[in-house]
């Protein structure tokens, strides 16, 4: 297992990586950054320098979500099923990229547990391969996401001010 910040990033079987990282705010607040398009569009965008340009959330059972990341003339593309909702408790998703570096679709299960007015979200992400999940690893995929985590803190903190 190894920390950036407070992100911590775990290989639990060949295809997994496991992604933890807690935040200072109540679970509910947490589960809304990462189902509602207009917080969505404050943090969840990567490294500075990017943003999300597409953002569209059909949040029910079946329902798709689409997201485009720009940085200047370079975009990426993604998008998903909703194949689970447990608000503000679990959520599972498929992933799939539009140019696909990850061996094809992912399976995402996001698990958001609440102590003490604090919340830890897990991310579970099953992919095709062991050699899939070892090019989303080598990516930078989670510097990305600590970059976006850190954002989503911040503004977590300013909403409970």
């Amino acid at each position: 297992m190894s920390t950036a910040n407070t992100l911590q990033v775990a290989t639990p079987s060949d295809r997994e990586i496991l992604i933890s990282r807690d935040f200072n705010a109540p679970r509910q607040m947490v589960f809304d950054a990462h189902t509602q398009p207009e917080l969505m569009k404050l943090w969840l965008f990567g490294p500075d320098g990017w943003r999300l340009d597409v953002c569209e959330v059909d949040l029910r059972i079946g329902g798709k979500y689409r997201l485009v990341f720009a940085k200047g003339d370079t975009s990426m593309g993604m998008g998903g099923e909703y194949r689970d909702i447990d608000a503000p408790a679990r959520l599972v998703t498929t992933e799939l990229f539009d140019q696909d570096w990850t061996g094809g679709e992912t399976l995402c299960t996001a698990t958001f547990d609440e102590r003490n007015g604090k919340t830890r979200l897990e991310t579970r992400v099953l992919y095709s391969s062991k050699e899939a999940r070892d090019g989303a690893l080598r990516s930078g995929m989670t510097d990305g996401m600590e970059a976006g985590y850190a954002r989503l803190e911040k503004i977590l903190a300013a909403k409970a001010a």
